[in-house]
């Protein structure tokens, strides 16, 4: 088989990578292929129009309802007068206006101070007592704005009212709450390329510790929230990667040799990355261990094939080691990635880049079958079900001698499973010679019995009556002396 076709079901094309909006950005599967500039344009543009849709139907429901009460209650005119009618109908299209603007809104603002400040002291971020981790990251973010001095104090003070405002916000969905973070980098952004007269290395500088500041405050109540499937979709990924256990690195043909000492202890380092992610709290760090990750998988493979390695490479290496690790709420991850994320570390450099391939790789694990394993579907349904392993088959040293590339460990697992099976079949063989010679034993038994019986039927056996004694028949033999007795005298 070539080379060729044995990549067809794991290739991808890089231009698939890219925003399908042709920006040049990278895309995500969680925004339907786009990047996050052109999924905002979309979700802004698709939210607007539900408003206006909504506001229409309002309006006309509004309209109706009008029309139904001026015909019900016109012949009674003289009852009520015009004055309270008109009075009713203005209250209660303020009432309908005011309902569709907080049902449309992203916080309430006609909340009360006090409802407020009860939904500050209701909140998971200021209920809880700040963590150590919390503490210090504040103390860090204090002390590297006191650098931008008067700036600083704004930024300071502005990041401290966007979090205070998400308080009153715990009830939105994940999507809401990822516009309301987005809107606040967006603004703190422009914000900062007019104060730093667009250098835009000290705006990064500057947005990397205040999302730092922002998402560790905020971590727990925005990651895997429970209005989202985010916990459903973990367990089915994770069910998933257990199902697929069974997938060798030959079948997604990952050039990488494990048997070398440099490039197992790379594959090792790229699995502790990815597993790693998922105890980080900040966006940035969630993506530094991906970006980790994949630094390592480039070294496995420039190791292996001693030239540097390609995205075709890289692509079913970065799966191989997604099935290794399994790691922990995968897709809560990628999701919290995505929605809280910087938009620009997303789109362009090498963390967009190892990101997006992160989530075709996840996408492929969800898609995985049996053409893209090269598997006849009769193999890969007997896989899937557990019934047989590609590391079990009839010829024992077929797939470990085909494979010069596995490791050695690996390598004494298959040869204790060879040695297990043949002593299956010894087993089993010596159990099979037990039932025989029991089912012979009792032949046997059977056989003999009906022999005895024949003889015994055909030589009956004869019982002559007792004989009797010498002297039974006479009868005076009552009047015989005794019998002499020894008798022994002393000389």
């Amino acid at each position: 088989m070539s080379q060729r076709s044995e990549r067809r079901g794991i290739h991808v094309d890089q231009s698939e990578l890219l925003c399908k909006k042709g920006c040049g950005y990278y895309g995500n599967a969680a925004w339907q292929g786009l990047c996050s500039k052109c999924w905002r344009e979309e979700y802004q543009r698709a939210r607007q129009k539900q408003i206006q849709d909504d506001w229409a139907l309002a309006e006309k429901l509004q309209r109706e309802e009008e029309a139904a009460y001026a015909s019900s209650h016109g012949s009674q005119s003289h009852l009520t007068p015009f004055s309270k009618f008109e009075e009713k109908k203005t209250n209660e299209k303020t009432r309908k206006v005011t309902t569709v603007k907080k049902f449309f809104s992203p916080s309430s603002r006609t909340a009360s101070k006090k409802e407020s400040h009860e939904g500050k002291s209701h909140s998971p971020s200021f209920t809880r007592q700040p963590s150590l981790e919390t503490d210090r990251v504040s103390r860090d973010f204090v002390d590297f704005l006191k650098n931008l001095q008067k700036p600083g104090r704004e930024i300071h003070k502005q990041s401290r009212a966007f979090i205070e405002s998400m308080a009153n916000k715990k009830d939105l969905g994940a999507d809401e709450l990822s516009e309301c973070v987005q809107d606040f980098y967006q603004n703190m952004s422009d914000r900062l390329m007019t104060h730093f007269k667009g250098s835009s290395e000290k705006v990064e500088r500057v947005m990397d510790q205040v999302e730092k500041y922002i998402m560790t405050r905020l971590y727990k109540s925005v990651f895997c929230p429970e209005t989202t499937d985010d916990e459903k979709k973990d367990l089915a990924t994770q069910h998933r990667i257990r199902a697929l256990h069974w997938v060798t690195i030959q079948m997604l043909c990952v050039p990488v040799d494990e048997e070398i000492p440099e490039v197992a202890d790379s594959v090792v380092k790229a699995i502790t990355d990815i597993i790693e992610m998922d105890s980080k709290r900040v966006p940035r760090d969630k993506l530094a261990c991906i970006t980790s990750c994949s630094k390592h998988i480039f070294n496995a493979i420039k190791v292996t094939k001693k030239e540097p390695a390609s995205a075709d490479d890289f692509l079913p290496t970065l799966i191989y080691i997604v099935l290794k690790a399994n790691p922990p709420r995968l897709q809560s991850n990628i999701q919290y990635i995505t929605r809280f994320c910087n938009p620009s570390r997303l789109m362009t450099g090498e963390d967009g880049y190892y990101f997006t391939n992160l989530c075709c790789a996840v996408a492929f694990i969800e898609k995985l079958d049996a053409q893209s394993l090269n598997l006849s579907p009769e193999d890969f349904e007997r896989y899937m079900s557990g019934q047989v392993s590609p590391r079990r088959q009839d010829d024992p040293g077929s797939w470990t001698h085909s494979a010069p590339n596995v490791n050695p460990v690996i390598s004494q697992i298959h040869h204790t499973l060879d040695l297990l099976t043949c002593l299956e079949k010894r087993q089993q063989q010596v159990l099979d010679g037990a039932l025989t010679m029991q089912a012979e034993l009792h032949d046997w038994q059977d056989g003999v019995a009906r022999e005895v019986q024949d003889i015994l039927e055909k030589f009956p056996l004869e019982i002559k009556p007792r004989a009797s004694a010498i002297d039974a028949e006479n009868v005076e033999s009552d009047r015989l002396p005794p019998p002499l007795q020894p008798q022994v005298f002393a000389g």
